[in-house]
């Protein structure tokens, strides 16, 4: 929709949020710090509303915020910039749901932090807990060439559905779903969600296949086929229908056996079946939805900030608190050989002519509040003044126009944002692990930060497997998805003597296809100071054994593990006598590794 309103810049869509849920927030902690209420009641109402505890004694806390479709206008980066600036730690994390997670809030000073992103139309409500979680999108959606029809509508029209459903608070445990509009790729990973959508036409009509019952963690399982063609106007109802049937017969007791995966093998897919097509009768929840066809910007777009003003402001940001940051290294002058190398990584043409989609490499995920506001500032200059995040943590930009490609690139290298080789082996995802999270092992984040950088010094392991997904995770339940990476890595412990040594489960092959996914298998389980070697080996490997035009990805998916695990068998191999002082420490830490863990909040 084209507005004129200078706080979007071109394009907007209605508010998600609801302020009276913010004032049930403070009402119910209120009862809880009385004794009102006790400690479960309040665990579940805060999780639905964003709100989740960290590992960290006291009252530090996670604030999710909820982007359906990953999608933000330049107002809402700016709020969510103004929130981490004065609530958290002066960044912020995109997360493989297409949401921003701020850190280490103090709980009293939540519902600021949600006051100003319901004035934005942001919502925290069902980013965590039980619930429908976000509903994730192909970032190219709409411009893809790749793609029958744009999704974008659809994922929209289904998270207003189920937004605050009367069974999508309820449910024994979260529930995922994801759209795909490409025909030849799976960007949002369909195949591992309660519900995947992937866009089909059928005789002139719009449809999609459905796949249910898709995960990883325990029991990695490819999503079922539901539908190999399913109208579009019909995508509510077989949505609350599953829904129904998860909220009738999930599984409330048994915490690590209670996803939709679980409950459709327990009941065979032909009792699945029969139970869904008894309940569909019942549902009356036909789409009327006449989609709108995103078009090129037609309105004045503003001038960008000088590259100056861009540098100054980003190099004047005050980050603060634990953890990783995010590295502000501002280049006003970038050198021309990384420019061409950007360019044939990070800009894609458009279905449209003469428009390029670009994407913004953003290494673990961060972004400083103050490149956020200069996300914000290129948007309106270059884009069409939205953003899209990614599943794999970056941050698309759609609509520039390619005679400014190049002027887009500068600007973003003046706000530290200037990093190639987007979407290959060195865009390393990960979940925030053990930094804050009560069930991580490990600090997936140091781990991620360790592999990016000595990947991006080596850039010839970079060109040799540009391909390759590598994923990591501080504990098996998958946040950071690498049971469907070319080279996933999973946290762990060991023992040596009598100290605990931070580990990783290498797992090769696992990818997502619109064939369905591939879940990686375990080759080695390596101390985590060990996991750049394990990865440069790997990568020679495939250079050694690959066929003629045979992907990285390809080949991981093929080779015999009996011979990944020779090549890595001497990795794993940990005495105290070859131990050395920083085996016991993990990577983005300076203490020993203490590897506690509690009981998480992902299923309370």
């Amino acid at each position: 929709m084209s507005m004129d309103d200078p706080k979007t810049f071109g394009r907007s869509r209605l508010s998600f949020a609801k302020e009276a849920e913010v004032d049930k927030f403070v009402s119910m902690l209120s009862q809880f710090e009385k004794g009102e209420i006790g400690a479960d009641e309040w665990r579940a109402f805060r999780l639905v509303h964003g709100a989740y505890g960290q590992r960290q004694e006291g009252d530090s806390s996670m604030l999710r915020i909820k982007m359906p479709q990953g999608i933000l206008t330049g107002q809402q980066l700016r709020t969510i910039a103004s929130v981490s600036r004065t609530y958290s730690r002066g960044f912020g994390h995109i997360t493989t749901r297409q949401n921003i997670q701020l850190h280490f809030l103090d709980i009293h000073r939540v519902e600021g932090a949600m006051r100003e992103c319901a004035a934005a139309g942001l919502t925290t409500r069902e980013a965590c807990g039980n619930s429908v979680r976000n509903i994730t999108c192909c970032p190219w959606a709409g411009v893809s060439k790749d793609e029958p029809f744009d999704v974008t509508p659809y994922s929209e029209a289904l998270t207003r559905f189920l937004l605050r459903h009367p069974l999508s608070t309820t449910l024994p445990r979260k529930f995922k779903i994801a759209f795909e509009g490409c025909a030849n790729a799976d960007h949002a990973y369909t195949s591992i969600h309660d519900l995947g959508f992937t866009a089909r036409v059928k005789d002139g009509q719009r449809g999609f296949k459905l796949t249910v019952g898709g995960g990883t963690a325990i029991l990695c399982t490819d999503g079922s086929v539901l539908y190999d063609f399913l109208p579009a106007e019909r995508i509510c109802e077989v949505a609350e229908t599953v829904v129904r049937i998860f909220h009738e017969r999930g599984d409330r007791k048994h915490r690590q056996r209670n996803r939709l995966k679980f409950l459709v093998r327990e009941m065979t897919w032909a009792g699945f079946k029969a139970e869904f097509d008894r309940l569909l009768a019942e549902s009356k929840a036909p789409l009327d939805l006449d989609p709108p066809v995103e078009g090129a910007p037609t309105w004045q777009r503003l001038s960008a900030p000088s590259n100056e003003v861009l540098a100054a402001k980003v190099r004047a940001g005050k980050l603060k608190g634990p953890g990783i940051a995010p590295d502000l290294d501002v280049k006003l002058d970038p050198d021309p050989a990384t420019l061409q190398r950007w360019r044939a990584s990070n800009v894609r043409p458009q279905k449209q002519a003469g428009f390029s989609a670009v994407t913004v490499t953003t290494p673990l995920g961060d972004l400083s509040a103050e490149q956020m506001e200069a996300l914000a500032d290129l948007a309106a200059a270059f884009g069409d003044g939205t953003v899209r995040v990614t599943v794999d943590q970056d941050v698309l930009f759609r609509w520039v126009p390619d005679a400014q490609v190049d002027a887009l690139y500068r600007g973003l290298a003046a706000s530290g944002l200037h990093l190639p080789d987007a979407g290959t082996v060195a865009d390393v995802t990960s979940c925030p692990g053990a930094e804050s999270c009560k069930l991580a092992v490990t600090q997936s984040r140091g781990l991620g930060r360790t592999l990016g950088e000595f990947l991006r010094a080596r850039t010839d392991l970079i060109d040799q497997a540009k391909d390759l997904i590598v994923k990591m995770s501080g504990c098996p339940n998958g946040c950071g998805q690498h049971h469907v990476a070319g080279i996933g890595f999973q946290g762990s412990v060991r023992k040596v003597g009598t100290k605990p040594v931070p580990q990783y489960f290498v797992l090769v092959g696992g990818g997502s296809s619109p064939q369905g996914a591939h879940f990686g298998r375990i080759a080695a389980k390596i101390p985590a100071r060990r996991v750049t070697q394990a990865l440069e080996r790997l990568i020679g490997l495939y250079v050694k054994e690959r066929q003629s035009g045979e992907s990285a990805t390809a080949y991981f998916q093929r080779v015999d593990l009996k011979v990944v695990k020779p090549l890595l068998a001497d990795l794993e191999q940990l005495t105290v006598e070859t131990a050395q002082p920083d085996d016991f420490i993990d990577l983005g830490e300076t203490h020993a590794f203490n590897p506690e863990t509690s009981e998480g909040e992902c299923a309370a």
